[in-house]
């Protein structure tokens, strides 16, 4: 069995060799350190150690992606396999109803989608239209983000892209430090469903909204296309790579970060904050009530 010091090392390699600011590298590193040979971990095992590296990796940088997670069923440490990984991560979407959980049409042709999970573009784009089609019709959107952990990039452009009228918005870009390059988002030039134009669109947010989830409520927000409201969003915009460090250890890297096109930025440590704020209970109803209200 690895020792503390031995976990944290190895933890330490991974997140030295991937993260996307890698100028940060030098004093995670040496905070960590310090810990380590103040005997802060020396007592430590398991979930307690995951938490308190976790927190002392936050103080010195304030990454919500950047973790030790622990895991009570064993996994292999073996490298990871990205095919396994995008086949598992599929699986999870088509058992989860591509993140669809639920429409309501409400009072005054108001149309609400409950949003669980942001569907990869490809194998989610049938479930995706599928939703735009039940709400084809509406005078008026709310797009519940309350409950969206997270999701794919490709299929936060595809979501943004019903609510612009052609394939000519650049929405953001992606930057990998592995390419030291950068990957553009568009709207998409075709849809299997109708866009949903001209017409008001609200954008839920609760302070569980994280990653993918809030990359669709920023992307709106930023290009005028959504109120949003609700809480603040968890804020995490780094896409993350995953490393087993033990059979019970992961260590979550950010290896890439979102640019805004409007914004130069992201919502990375300080979340999305809503248009109009309301306590996440209360976002539905007060959504509702502004969308009636612009319709009268």
């Amino acid at each position: 069995m690895p020792t503390n010091a031995e976990i944290i090392g190895l933890a330490l390699d991974r997140i030295t060799s991937g993260y996307v600011f890698p100028q940060r590298v030098v004093e995670i590193e040496g905070a960590i350190r310090s810990q380590l040979a103040a005997g802060a971990y020396d007592t430590l095992n398991g979930l307690a150690l995951c938490e308190a590296v976790t927190a002392h990796l936050q103080e010195v940088c304030p990454d919500k992606h950047l973790r030790l997670l622990w895991q009570d069923e064993p996994q292999s440490t073996d490298p990871a396999d990205e095919d396994e990984g995008r086949a598992a991560f599929l699986a999870m979407l088509r058992a989860e109803n591509q993140g669809i959980h639920r429409f309501e049409h409400l009072e005054g042709n108001i149309g609400h989608l409950d949003i669980r999970r942001i569907a990869d573009a490809g194998d989610g784009a049938r479930a995706i239209g599928a939703a735009m089609e039940l709400v084809a019709h509406t005078s008026a959107l709310i797009l519940d983000l309350r409950e969206c952990r997270g999701g794919s990039p490709e299929g936060a452009a595809m979501w943004c892209s019903y609510f612009f009228p052609d394939d000519q918005v650049h929405l953001n870009d992606i930057y990998e430090r592995s390419t030291g390059s950068a990957r553009q988002y568009w709207t998409a030039s075709h849809l299997p469903a109708p866009r949903y134009l001209d017409r008001p669109v609200y954008v839920l947010t609760s302070a569980i909204t994280f990653s993918g989830g809030e990359d669709v409520a920023y992307t709106l927000q930023a290009h005028g296309r959504a109120v949003l409201v609700g809480e603040t969003t968890r804020g995490g915009a780094h896409p993350t790579a995953r490393h087993p460090v033990t059979e019970h250890i992961t260590v979550t890297v950010p290896t890439a970060r979102t640019i805004s096109t409007v914004t130069r930025t992201n919502w990375e440590g300080v979340g999305v904050v809503p248009d109009l704020a309301a306590p996440s209970d209360q976002a539905l109803e007060a959504a509702h009530k502004d969308a009636l209200r612009r319709a009268a």
